[in-house]
């Protein structure tokens, strides 16, 4: 599970380098990206996090260290992904 959440950031994270568009959520994107993992999940990035999380949370063994992936999923989709998507919605339009 870490060294798929790893790989899957280090992966999105090259698409957003090769695009040259930000990665941070809070700042205009100036490209959509739709190849790689965009193909299977619109926030790939979030999904390799929650990955290692989980792959952290099996490695420590421990019931109380499934509160951080909760938590971060939690956050994720409460916080981070609806300011993305409205900011994709104005930025790109119909194309997303």
């Amino acid at each position: 599970m870490i060294i798929f959440g790893a790989v899957l950031n280090i992966w999105t994270g090259a698409l957003f380098k090769r695009k040259k568009t930000t990665v941070k959520p809070f700042e205009k994107p100036t490209e959509l990206i739709t190849a790689g993992p965009f193909k299977i999940s619109r926030h790939p990035m979030y999904v390799g996090m929650v990955a290692v999380l989980l792959g952290m949370t099996i490695l420590h063994g421990t019931l109380i260290t499934f509160i951080f992936p909760v938590i971060f999923l939690f956050l994720s989709e409460t916080l981070f992904i609806p300011y993305e998507e409205k900011n994709l919605e104005e930025t790109f339009g119909e194309d997303i």
